[in-house]
């Protein structure tokens, strides 16, 4: 009996035992399990912060960098949503992204239209603006008031003398042919009319200088003063010339500077110049002939042509001015430039022409003028032409005569008598 309580006494210690060491293996279980699951939390937690750490700084980076064009910034937006709907899992979600893809690609196109068509447009854009600039100024044309001016006549014209007929049919209000050697008048129209002479004027300037015996080497510069005379000229200020070269451009191919250069450098200056062109005409017994500056470009020059006449019958007795005023052409070496004048005078160049000294002249109020001596059917001839209308009427009208004078010689001979 004994022994059997001992038995059931370590029965239950093992019992108790076993009980025991199972109690201690569940708890030791247990124990693990809630570490494991504070691990796996712990894990998670790390990983979500590395998570939220890449993802800031992936939109850091995206704002620093260039924006993408709009094509392709819809396309990412709409492939943004299309993900995001589709992760969502809805049906709705997916036709919602199908939907804003469509509008995205549509405006991407509705872009590209719209740049074409501007580019299309901008041409017109221009067409229009000149256009309109083009109606501006003409409107603004339309708006000036035009004053009609009136026509420039020459005195002659004024005067009637233009209207004058006469045998030969002359274009020049005013003619006289005269035989130098005998003073015989072959021809005249309007001889003793008084009319301005243009650079006819230049042949007494030329006659004055020859007389007072200057020296032609003496050197001439041209100055403001000789260029406020005539702008239109190739000899520039500070120009130097001899005054042999000064002459020969004044009579050959009527250079103004050159002319009022020869009057400023004379002795006495202009004025006094001017004084000494009048007393020879007085001199020369020219009563018509008035002067007030040497190169003819005022329209208070006047002259008549029986005083031209007799001026052209006095200068041809200086070889200088015969030969100057009949040389067909000059160069005027100045340093590195060459200048090339030629002689006024067209009938110079003519070999049907023998002249002796001439001299041209032409403005406005004087219409062209024309003075020669030259040698016509064997007789020496002083041809004065005055107030011609156009640029080659007065060597047309020296034509007529030459013709006109070898016509008559010709009906001279043949009506001499024999014997």
């Amino acid at each position: 009996m004994i022994h059997r309580i001992q038995g059931i006494r370590n029965a239950l210690r093992l019992a108790a035992s076993a009980v025991l060491a199972v109690g201690l293996s569940v708890s030791t279980m247990g124990h693990a399990a809630s570490g494991a699951t504070s691990t796996g939390k712990a894990k998670k937690a790390v990983v979500a912060k590395v998570a939220e750490k890449s993802k800031k700084s992936a939109v850091a980076k995206s704002s620093v960098a260039k924006k993408p064009s709009t094509t392709r910034t819809a396309q990412k937006s709409t492939g943004k949503k299309t993900v995001a709907a589709a992760t969502r899992g809805g049906k709705k979600g997916l036709v919602q992204a199908k939907s804003s893809t469509g509008r995205g690609v549509k405006s991407a196109r509705a872009d590209r239209l719209a740049r074409a068509a501007a580019q299309k447009k901008q041409p017109q854009v221009l067409a229009s603006s000149k256009a309109r600039a083009h109606a501006r100024a003409e409107l603004l044309a339309a708006s000036v008031v035009r004053v009609p001016m009136e026509p420039r006549v020459s005195a002659g014209e004024r005067l009637g003398l233009r209207a004058s007929q006469d045998a030969l049919d002359l274009n020049s209000s005013v003619a006289l042919v005269v035989d130098q050697e005998t003073s015989e008048v072959l021809f005249s129209k309007n001889d003793t009319a008084v009319l301005p002479i243009a650079s006819l004027t230049k042949l007494m300037t030329g006659l004055v200088v020859a007389d007072a015996n200057l020296s032609l080497d003496e050197q001439i510069t041209i100055t403001e003063e000789d260029a406020a005379v005539y702008r239109n000229s190739r000899l520039a200020v500070g120009t130097t010339l001899s005054r042999g070269e000064t002459m020969h451009l004044a009579l050959m191919s009527s250079e103004n500077r050159a002319a009022n250069a020869l009057a400023r450098t004379f002795p006495g200056g202009s004025e006094q110049f001017v004084r000494l062109m009048n007393a020879k005409a007085r001199e020369l017994g020219m009563r018509d002939t008035r002067y007030v500056e040497p190169t003819g470009l005022s329209s208070q020059n006047q002259s008549s042509a029986r005083d031209l006449a007799t001026l052209v019958s006095v200068a041809y007795e200086r070889p200088i001015l015969r030969s100057l005023s009949t040389s067909p052409s000059y160069q005027l070496e100045l340093g590195r430039r060459t200048l090339q004048y030629n002689n006024s005078n067209r009938l110079i160049r003519n070999p049907e022409w023998e002249i002796g000294l001439q001299k041209t002249g032409y403005i406005s109020e004087a219409g062209r003028c024309l003075v020669m001596q030259a040698k016509v059917a064997g007789r020496k001839l002083i041809m004065v032409f005055l107030d011609s209308a156009g640029k080659l009427s007065r060597a047309q009208d020296a034509e007529r005569v030459r013709r006109w004078v070898e016509a008559q010689s010709i009906q001279q001979y043949f009506v001499r008598p024999q014997g």
